[in-house]
């Protein structure tokens, strides 16, 4: 090998070397601002109704929401904690392509997924007051971070794939023994009164079929980081990979986006091992007995004839 052929090769392995020190690096850090922070001006009025929808949507969004989820169901602690998809970490990464729809989406148009898909609903105008004060308050909590870098514990923490297949049975066994206490023997959730205390996992007042929390991954991902509740990381990752495959293997509302047939959807929009609708579970095609989609909505257009 002659002296400018182990130059280049010296070259290459220190590029290769370089690259992977720079994967193996840590995620930056962030801490949001404290609520004590807020301004006391028209901007932190703003903040503040978009912290209200944030934690109690059905009451402040109800025109666009059709079940009793908030969207701090699935982003915890008001949208604050790593781990449950805060704010401040997706606030900083749009405009962003999508998978899901094929284009680059602003944070507007990504928030109204969110109202379609997770709150069964609809998607408010991209102009609608709802919309401004939700993304002024991810703003203010993103306050200072760096943009379009992803912060540590953005999203729902991604877990290894399990040593065993994930499975039904000893998912029930999970679910009984942690979860049932809080959302109900049949996933119904549970309210104090008029209000929710904890959100319902699957039937006509949950999320649809057309929810990022479906997936089975994002679903073990955030029970491990999150669940149970002040008792996290508790489960071992095949727990959540189970429990969150047995939470997903029950119906829930239709996908919005339901073209022709379970199978057609499926073919479409859930052609992936993370996802069971249209596939069979204990002799039930998931998707098959599925609510309409639109929830409390569609009563709520019945009876005013719209």
């Amino acid at each position: 090998m002659n002296a400018l052929s182990l130059r280049l090769l010296a070259a290459a392995v220190g590029l290769a070397a370089s690259a992977s020190l720079s994967a193996a690096e840590p995620r930056p850090a962030f801490t949001p601002p404290s609520a004590a922070s807020l301004p006391d001006n028209d901007f932190g009025k703003t903040v503040r109704e978009g912290e209200q929808i944030f934690l109690h949507t059905p009451q402040k969004a109800g025109e666009f929401v059709g079940n009793d989820l908030t969207c701090a169901s699935c982003h915890l602690d008001a949208g604050r904690r790593p781990d449950s998809a805060p704010m401040w970490a997706a606030y900083v990464l749009y405009p962003a392509y999508r998978a899901k729809n094929g284009h680059v989406n602003t944070l507007a148009e990504r928030l109204q997924g969110c109202f379609r898909f997770s709150m069964n609903g609809k998607a408010p105008p991209a102009d609608d007051p709802t919309l401004t004060a939700l993304q002024t308050y991810m703003f203010w909590l993103a306050s200072k971070a760096p943009t379009g870098v992803v912060l540590e514990g953005q999203g729902y923490r991604k877990l290894p794939p399990p040593a065993a297949k994930a499975d039904y049975l000893r998912g029930s066994e999970v679910y009984a023994q942690y979860c049932a206490v809080c959302h109900g023997a049949e996933g119904q959730g549970q309210k104090n009164g008029k209000h929710w205390v904890f959100p319902a996992l699957w039937g006509p007042d949950s999320f649809n079929w057309g929810a990022g929390m479906h997936q089975i991954g994002n679903a073990a991902g955030f029970i491990k980081a999150n669940m149970p509740l002040s008792q996290a990381g508790m489960l071992s990752d095949q727990e959540a990979w189970d429990v969150a495959y047995f939470m997903n293997a029950h119906e829930r509302p239709q996908d919005p986006r339901y073209t022709e047939s379970v199978a057609a959807t499926r073919a479409k929009y859930h052609d992936s091992d993370d996802s069971l609708y249209g596939v069979e579970v204990n002799g039930h095609l998931l998707g098959s007995g599925a609510p309409p989609a639109g929830g409390k909505l569609n009563a709520a257009a019945a009876r005013t004839g719209g």
